[in-house]
């Protein structure tokens, strides 16, 4: 996300379009950017058959982007009943939500986390979209690219030009995980380890299996599969079932605690 000097404006490519969103007290308004050349998301099985279809498709992305479908008032009353130190922090922390990203956009975002900080974090994030992503507008002559999909990673180039760029030794991961989930495992590898109650957008939810003391028996599959990519950890797996995945029971953990 980038926000716009001196205004209360954020933009982010999201799914082949630019979005701009900014607030107030009562109302988050949005405003699209879009390429003619831009690929778009599968649309909800009952988009055409209502009118202005962009512009709904559009409405839903961001509700299901920011998982705007929970009720967190009703949330947090429940873990304020069950917790006291959550009802102490609750006041502080008022709206947070898991967002519903990309799975691929998050499991190659987590493997740059790696011994990392935000900042960098981010750095990298905006370099692999420069130099690897498709070009989705240009405003206020800044230029919004996509993420790049996992095929455009893959070249015998790529973990020198990334190590070039400052990616260090993640660059030979984030290179193989590419060649794995886009050559061995196939397209829909990835989004098959997601958690039905919470699919990519586009697709219908589905119940996701019996709530067990260590999770449900997708999650635990999810999170043993991701181990098999490069540079992908037991930490690094959780974040992935978490926020790319939809895997609510996920809990990352570090040296240093609980994220």
């Amino acid at each position: 996300w980038h926000n716009i000097p001196d205004s209360d404006e954020w933009r982010c490519v999201l799914h082949g379009r630019l979005l701009s969103l900014r607030q107030d007290p009562d109302q988050l308004y949005y405003r699209t950017y879009m390429s003619p050349e831009a690929t778009l998301p599968t649309p909800p099985s009952d988009s055409d058959t209502k009118p202005n279809t962009h512009d709904l498709d559009t409405l839903r992305l961001i509700k299901h982007y920011f998982n705007l479908s929970s009720n967190l008032t009703a949330l947090y009353a429940q873990w304020s009943a069950q917790d006291p130190n959550f009802k102490k922090k609750a006041l502080t922390f008022t709206g947070i939500r898991i967002l519903r990203q990309d799975a691929w956009e998050a499991l190659v975002s987590f493997i740059c986390s790696s011994n990392n900080n935000i900042s960098r974090i981010s750095q990298m994030v905006e370099k692999l979209c420069i130099n690897y992503g498709p070009l989705v507008a240009t405003v206020g002559g800044r230029a919004y690219h996509d993420f790049p999909v996992p095929e455009a990673l893959t070249g015998d180039e790529v973990e020198s030009r990334l190590r070039s760029l400052g990616f260090g030794y993640r660059a030979k991961y984030i290179n193989q995980t590419a060649v794995i989930v886009s050559k061995k495992r196939g397209p829909l590898w990835l989004d098959g380890l997601r958690n039905p109650e919470s699919p990519a957008f586009g697709f219908d939810p589905a119940p996701a299996g019996e709530m067990k003391p260590e999770g449900r028996d997708g999650y635990r599959d999810a999170h043993e599969k991701l181990l098999e990519l490069q540079g992908v950890g037991p930490k690094v797996a959780d974040c992935v079932c978490l926020m790319g995945l939809g895997w609510g029971e996920a809990v990352p953990v570090d040296t240093h605690g609980m994220f």
